[in-house]
């Protein structure tokens, strides 16, 4: 066992070499890494090693073998009494890596990387940029600029300097008095001190340290163990063994053992004494200039600002590398919350991880896509699974120029997505924000109460009827409750029970309702006075209750008044269609007395009993729907909503959307006036927690929760802003050609108002003849006067056009027109609108479909060609084929298939057109059984245009053939019983 002395030093008589013992763990158990130095008897080189021992055992004796992180050029064979001075090689050479334990004293810029036990300190320079990791305990002390970062046990401080670098693993070393930019990596204990720009990486065993220099910024390379002090622009590169010093001089070269230096031409003076730099803050000792960086690891001693401040009267110009280095962080700054994710903290290997892009799966193209009015491009090309940017190229190529956010309307849209063969259907807004709705089963259906709409012409009794039926609530009246004038209510009959009425008479609100997409009604009760007759009002609730599907029930009112006719009411309500049950019909009539209360009752238990012939249902397990029936602001309520709900149970607390505002129940109140929390199907309630007031006939939903109903709301507001209207965009004239589906008649709706009722009823007769087998004209309302709103609310709901003959529409009707797009057309001659209307039908009616046959083909040859499939040799024995040309295939003169070519060659190309007597190649779309001798008839179809008159032709034709078909039926049945006849007589004759 070799002996140490109380240094540590091993007593050895070798004189090439000695082993120092340089840090020993006292605490016991515990394995640890100790530093040992091998250095030869001169003391001018030394090589560093590590070994693992246990504290609680003597160090016996240490070999090359035991090196944890051995020097490479050590044999690891030879125990330490064997190691030569030829085995270490000059240090001079090697970077600074494994145990630096010089210092870097008053070196202008040591930016080097220090690695694995670096405990020296760096003290008094300026810009010590090196990274320091894991057991980094020396320490930076007065520097300006310590920027590199410091991670895992760096217990060292940085004191009076800019101290922004983090440490990394265990540095507990100090920067003092310099800029200490230098980052430091595994135990690098090398001091650096009083030095400005100490710019150049160190690594394995540089120990050399670099005092009072200027501008030192050449790497060291492997052994380079001399200093450099005093010198001010030693710029190179050092390699292998350098072990000359650089003092005083200005540019030493390469390899170069000069200490005097040289001065180069052309080469600027940067200053005299060691300490200085022109071009560069000045700050020495422990005062520094604060830190600018934070330390992500956590682990910095406290930053002294103990020290003087450097004079700030004479400032130099930011260095150019500085400059650029702080826009390249700055670059990496902004591209952090892109595409990189930061590391976790103590992850110094690493300290961004690219995100992986996801891949964007491509969506088909939709047939069909709904839209409102106007739809921005970027919405658009949402809806058709595009990029923006292929819809904005299509319009270039149509003429129009757009940006990703500007709005089109639908016939700009419709032309687009017909490019992409995509269909568009114009929608309102409310139909573009469908909220879903949840699932019923039949078994959660409940008996509802039916709804109830008063209609009929001024001054018929609406309104009285109204009071009349309200005041024999029985059960409300002994209640001592005061109806609400909430737009509707309920009156509970004395067998339990309810009918719900909408409050407001007349057809304006029922219309409107309708209009918006509101089918509020069950039932509507059509008030006609038994002294008046049917009216033109009467004639319009009666069109209104017909395209609603409404049930009517008519309630003959007055009478008690004398003259009053009832049979005559029936017989003029009859030709509408209202045909009395005693007659044969089925339309219930009510005969009454609003103002004397006769009939009411029966009235009701009429109403239930149509209720029941329609089995009105609803479910209460889901999100309650429901339509607004009308709105206002309440002065000390603020807006307030009546609400009749269709399905589910709303209740206080409900978020929801009404039309294109959000809002919560705060409270609610029933037709008496009285607070309620709960409320089913087909029940009347006011509601308050609106921000604005909705429009009648708004659907109201119920939203899961707060977020999604502002979501919805915010939505709709938006397209109501684009649109600039809640309905759908209405059918003009032009329109009607693109109605029809297959296998239906088309019609076109037409609403006539005239200044003579002359003129109405001819303009009805003539447009009634013009209907054929394809096409119906419906008028559906004729009336005298000039066009109003009303007019414009029906046209509206039914999808019809307007015809105005001598009349004009007053502005109301004309400004809700424009609004709502509801075409009006004008005329002053007959015969303009019958033409008019002959012009839109013809251009609805389908052409013609005729086969021409082009040619003949006869199969010679079959050949079967591999990914290719069955191709038939043929020749052309009369008139040609086309390569769009339709086929059938016959055998055996029986017709096997008919279908396209699917490719027609000439010899080893594709032909368009093979004429008469030449040869070719076929093969058919989706059939391969083709023989030789087979025979093809190759034909064309030709659409062929027609017109009313053609339509009428056809009519009259198939009526001309079923009069012939009739009459041969006739004959032959006639034949058939004359030979009965005759087989009889001869019967009888035979016998």
């Amino acid at each position: 066992m070799p002996d140490l002395d109380t240094n540590g030093i091993e007593k050895n008589n070798d004189d090439n070499h000695k082993i120092t013992v340089i840090k020993k763990t006292t605490a016991p158990g515990i394995k640890h890494k100790k530093k040992i130095v091998v250095k030869k008897a001169s003391g001018s080189d030394e090589k560093t090693g590590e070994i693992e021992t246990n504290n609680d055992k003597p160090l016996t004796e240490v070999s090359a073998n035991n090196l944890s992180t051995p020097p490479s050029n050590i044999d690891k064979n030879i125990k330490t009494t064997q190691i030569n001075s030829s085995d270490i090689k000059d240090p001079s050479t090697e970077k600074r890596t494994y145990n630096n334990t010089e210092g870097n004293t008053g070196g202008y810029n040591n930016n080097q990387p220090r690695t694995y036990n670096n405990t020296g300190s760096n003290t008094g320079g300026y810009n010590n940029n090196q990274p320091r990791t894991y057991n980094n305990t020396g320490s930076n002390t007065g520097g300006y600029n310590n920027n590199q970062p410091r991670t895992y046990n760096n217990t060292g401080s940085n004191t009076g300097g800019y101290n922004n670098q983090p440490r990394t693993y265990n540095n507990t070393g100090s920067n003092t008095g310099g800029y200490n930019n230098q980052p430091r990596t595994y135990n690098n204990t090398g001091s650096n001190t009083g030095g400005y720009n100490n710019n150049q990486p160190r690594t394995y065993n540089n120990t050399g340290s670099n005092t009072g220099g200027y501008n030192n910024n050449q790497p060291r390379t492997y052994n380079n163990t001399g200093t450099n002090t005093g010198g001010y622009n030693n710029n190179q590169p050092r390699t292998y063994n350098n072990t000359g010093s650089n003092t005083g001089g200005y540019n030493r070269d390469a390899n170069s053992t000069n200490t005097n230096g040289t001065f180069p031409p052309r080469r600027p003076y940067q200053g005299g004494a060691p300490g200085q730099q022109q071009n560069r803050p000045y700050g020495t000792g422990a005062g520094g200039y604060q830190g600018n960086r934070n330390d992500p690891a956590g682990n910095r001693g406290p930053i002294n600002r103990g020290g003087p401040k450097p004079e700030t009267t004479t400032t130099s110009p930011t260095n150019d590398k500085d400059r650029s280095r702080k826009k390249i962080n700055q670059k990496k700054d902004i591209g952090k919350n892109k595409s990189y994710i930061e590391n976790r903290p103590n992850d110094f290997e690493k300290n961004f991880v690219y995100r992986k892009k996801e891949k964007i799966l491509v969506n088909s193209i939709p047939e069909t896509i709904d839209i409102i009015d106007v739809i921005t491009i970027s919405d658009l090309a949402k809806k058709m699974n595009l990029k923006a940017s292929i819809i904005i190229s299509k319009l270039m190529e149509l003429g129009s120029m757009f940006t990703i956010n500007d709005k089109i309307d639908a016939e700009t849209a419709t032309i687009v997505a017909s490019e992409f063969n995509c269909k568009i259907n114009i929608v309102s807004l409310f139909d573009e924000t469908v909220i879903e709705e949840e699932t019923v089963e039949d078994s959660d259906l409940i008996k509802r109460p039916p709804i109830v709409t008063v209609m009929g012409h001024v001054d018929h009794g609406k309104t009285k009827l109204l009071d009349a039926i309200r005041h024999a609530d029985i059960a409300s009246s002994e209640s001592g409750g005061i109806t609400q004038h909430i737009g509707a209510y309920n009156v509970t009959m004395d067998t339990g029970e309810i009918i719900t009425f909408i409050d407001t008479p007349g057809h304006e609100a029922f219309t409107m309702m309708r209009a918006r997409g509101a089918q509020v009604t069950d039932i509507v009760i059509l008030v006609v006075a038994a002294d008046d007759g049917v009216m033109p009002q009467t004639i319009e609730a009666i069109n209104h209750a017909k395209l609603a599907n409404v049930p009517v029930i008519v309630a003959i009112n007055k009478i008690d008044k004398v003259g009053a006719n009832i049979d005559k009411i029936k017989q003029q309500l009859s030709e509408y269609a209202l045909l009395p049950e005693e007659w044969g019909g089925h339309t219930m009539y009510c005969e009454i007395s609003a103002l004397k209360k006769i009939g009411i009752k029966e009235l009701l238990e009429t109403v239930l009993l149509q209720a029941e012939v329609l089995d009105l249902k609803a479910s209460i397990k889901v999100r309650p729907i429901g339509f607004v029936i009308e709105s206002r602001i309440d002065q000390g309520r603020g807006v307030v909503a009546s609400i009749l709900v269709s399905k589910g149970i709303l209740k206080v607390g409900d978020y929801f959307v009404a039309g294109i505002y959000n809002g919560k129940v705060r409270a609610m109140y029933n037709d008496r006036g009285k607070k309620i929390k709960l409320a089913g199907p087909s029940i009347p309630v006011e509601i308050t927690g609106l921000e604005f007031v909705p429009n009648a006939g708004d659907p109201f939903n119920v939203t899961p929760n707060e977020k999604e109903s502002k979501l919805i709301s915010a939505k709709r507001k938006e397209l109501n802003k684009m649109e600039d209207a809640k309905s759908v965009k209405k059918l003009t004239l032009q329109d009607f050609m693109s109605q029809k589906k297959p296998g239906e008649m088309q019609e076109i709706k037409v609403i006539i108002k005239a200044d003579v009722q002359g003129s109405a009823e001819a303009i009805k007769d003539s447009l009634d003849k013009l209907s054929n087998s394809e096409i119906r004209l419906v008028a559906v309302h004729t009336g005298v006067g000039a066009i109003n709103e009303t007019d414009v609310m029906l046209a509206m709901a039914s999808k019809a056009i307007i015809i105005g003959f001598h009349v004009r529409p007053n502005v109301k009707a004309q400004s809700l027109a424009e609004k709502e797009r509801v075409e009006i057309k004008r005329y002053n001659i007959i015969y303009d609108v019958i033409e008019d209307i002959k012009a839109s039908m013809e251009g609805m009616i389908k052409p013609d479909l005729m086969e021409e046959l082009i040619g003949n083909i006869d199969v010679k040859q079959i050949f079967k060609i591999s990914k290719v499939g069955t191709i038939a040799g043929c020749i052309v024995t009369s008139g040609k084929v086309k390569r769009k040309s339709m086929i059938r295939l016959i055998r055996e003169d029986v017709v096997i298939f008919s279908g396209k070519l699917s490719s027609l060659m000439r010899y080893k190309d594709e032909a368009s057109e093979v004429f008469e007597g030449m040869e070719c190649g076929i093969s058919l779309e989706n059939y391969k059984d083709i023989k030789t001798g087979d025979s093809m008839e190759v034909y064309e179809i030709k659409e062929i245009s027609r017109n009313l008159l053609d339509i009428e032709k056809k009519e009259l034709q198939e009526i001309e053939d079923k009069k012939i078909a009739d009459l041969k039926e006739k004959k032959k049945k006639e034949d058939e019983e004359a030979q009965k006849i005759i087989d009889a007589e001869a019967k009888k004759l035979e016998e």
